[in-house]
């Protein structure tokens, strides 16, 4: 006697395969989601000074780097950071750079370096996270590094040097980035270059980085107490 079988159609297999086994997260209302681009964007606009140009907008570094600070305030440094010399991690000891490293590695230790600069500057007075971030994301940007550079390049206070290390900081090959795509490729080289000065002066001559670092407007320990705004 012949016995039927279920006959098992392919929809069903289909579906028994499409089941959504991955986790989830349970829902929560409370729940923030980061800002887009271009709000970020927008929110670190505020912090520049524009006028309209040919081709790029003018930036004021003063604006950038400005902090709430009370004029009574007064924060007294000792010669030394918490019983150090300087206040940045230790680099490695690199005696000749350029001859060991490409301009590209220099630019991207040099990039952490000014980033930690920029962060520590706007410690004090405390802010909330979004608006560290906002303050810190301008200043970082490279059309403000580009004016960063100019205003080093217009004081003439760099030495032959470290303009030599500036214009072998311009010749980093790169691909095509939104950041490059948005700026410029002049602007972009040369906030590349300003960046590999930094690096190098890192590995090479931290109280020049400092001195450097301090003509541009940031504070640092040899300079403008956190407490105090000149």
């Amino acid at each position: 006697m012949a016995v039927a079988l279920p006959v098992l159609s392919l929809s069903s297999t289909v579906r028994a395969f499409s089941v959504d086994t991955e986790h989830r997260l349970s829902y929560n209302p409370h729940r923030t989601y980061p800002k887009k681009p271009d709000a970020l964007a927008a929110a670190s606009a505020s912090t520049l000074t524009t006028t309209l140009d040919k081709s790029t907008a003018k930036i004021s570094i003063s604006d950038l780097l400005k902090r709430d600070i009370s004029k009574n305030r007064h924060v007294e440094f000792a010669d030394s950071y918490l019983g150090y010399e300087t206040w940045l991690p230790s680099p490695p000891k690199v005696e000749k750079p350029r001859s060991v490293l490409n301009p590209a590695s220099l630019a991207y230790i040099g990039d952490c370096i000014y980033e930690l600069y920029a962060r520590r500057h706007f410690l004090f007075p405390p802010l909330n996270n979004e608006e560290y971030n906002d303050r810190v994301m301008a200043v970082v940007r490279c059309e403000a590094q580009d004016a960063m550079l100019q205003k080093l390049m217009n004081d003439n206070i760099l030495s032959q040097e470290e303009r030599d290390v500036l214009r072998w900081g311009k010749n980093i090959g790169s691909s095509k980035t939104k950041t490059k795509k948005r700026a410029g490729s002049a602007v972009y080289n040369r906030a590349s270059s300003l960046e590999t000065l930094v690096g190098y002066l890192y590995l090479t001559n931290v109280q020049r980085l400092d001195e450097i670092m301090e003509k541009i407007g940031f504070s640092t320990d040899a300079s403008t107490p956190l407490g105090e705004e000149t």
